[in-house]
């Protein structure tokens, strides 16, 4: 796998010229973009087709959290997108991350999309300070049978969750640079940390899309990845 293929350039914006430009200038660096609330809502779909034009695969993070029924038909609507990746929350239950599987293939196989977005299981957000390896366990135990493809957490339970899950994609948030700010992330790690936990798919924001210096940033993350 090639290295910018591991990585997903998140756009927490609501300004899209601002988010379109930091996409171009990025593009070299990233295969995924994520797109967040803020981003999304202030743009709707609309959004998706020139980061999919400029080639980037689309990571679409709504954290779904809803009754089963409204998660299938809001994935079944996502779908027609053309997105690579959604969330869902697991605290929702097997049922409702059923429902977005379900509803992400119907909508795929309706519209004759040859590729059915894959959904991603939410375990605990990278805000919260503590998680119980117990709980934890109880939903990768539920992630696994709802069929999800895979989960998204800090990089401090990665290296556990593969070893009890080894068979589901791993996407890690709250990735910084050494001696950057937190900010609201409470269980943040460095790129190097993550990949050598079991990462997959790291989501990195703030440390590129803040920078003062997007190229020296960039330079900074490709030394940290080896």
């Amino acid at each position: 796998m090639k290295q910018r293929d591991r990585l997903a350039l998140a756009l927490d914006t609501d300004d899209s010229v601002h988010a379109l430009r930091l996409a171009r200038e990025c593009v070299e660096y990233f295969a995924y973009v994520k797109i967040g609330l803020e981003l999304f809502f202030a743009e709707g779909p609309s959004i998706i087709y020139p980061l999919k034009d400029l080639g980037y695969r689309i990571f679409l993070d709504l954290k779904l959290h809803d009754i089963p029924n409204t998660v299938y038909r809001s994935a079944k609507v996502v779908a027609g997108y053309g997105v690579d990746l959604l969330t869902v929350h697991s605290d929702g239950g097997i049922e409702m991350l059923q429902a977005c599987v379900r509803g992400l293939s119907e909508g795929a196989a309706t519209l004759e999309i040859p590729v059915t977005p894959k959904a991603l299981a939410i375990t605990y957000l990278t805000s919260q300070k503590e998680v119980s390896r117990e709980q934890l366990n109880e939903r990768l135990e539920m992630i696994a049978a709802s069929g999800v493809a895979g989960f998204v957490s800090s990089a401090h339970e990665v290296e556990f969750i593969k070893r009890v899950q080894p068979n589901l994609f791993g996407v890690v948030p709250g990735i910084r640079f050494e001696g950057d700010t937190a900010h609201d992330q409470a269980r943040v790690a460095t790129p190097g940390f993550a990949i050598a936990a079991g990462a997959d798919l790291l989501v990195i924001g703030r440390s590129i899309t803040a920078a003062r210096n997007l190229d020296d940033s960039l330079a900074t993350l490709r030394r940290e990845l080896g």
